[in-house]
């Protein structure tokens, strides 16, 4: 089961779409589920951001039985204007890097795993 994170309430710096991407960076087989409880989203939100980023060509799944395996294409190039070639690689990198710190007692980091797979 996923450790949900502490409640919180106002503003954050980051968008539920980046949080998506990075629960799926740090497992591809991970389940629309445990990303929602993660996030603190609800599963129906989770499934519409996922298509955001297939819709936009920034993810992509392949279904296995049951489950699915996600692939994001961490060099194409953010949205927003202010993020001019900024890539999901780089924002991903700044994501997980907090979480680097928190699995090096557990083996290879989140980080390690996205930078491997590119």
């Amino acid at each position: 089961m996923v450790e949900l994170p502490e409640s919180h309430s106002g503003w954050t710096f980051v968008t539920n779409h980046a949080r998506v991407l990075a629960a799926i960076a740090d497992n591809p087989n991970v389940r629309i589920r445990d990303i929602a409880a993660h996030c603190r989203l609800t599963e129906r939100a989770v499934q519409r951001i996922i298509s955001d980023l297939e819709q936009d060509g920034y993810l992509s799944h392949t279904r296995d039985g049951r489950s699915n395996t996600y692939r994001i294409e961490p060099d194409k190039v953010l949205r927003h204007p202010a993020e001019a070639g900024l890539t999901v690689a780089a924002l991903l990198s700044l994501l997980v890097q907090d979480e680097t710190d928190h699995g090096r007692a557990a083996g290879t980091s989140s980080a390690a795993r996205f930078s491997a797979a590119r």
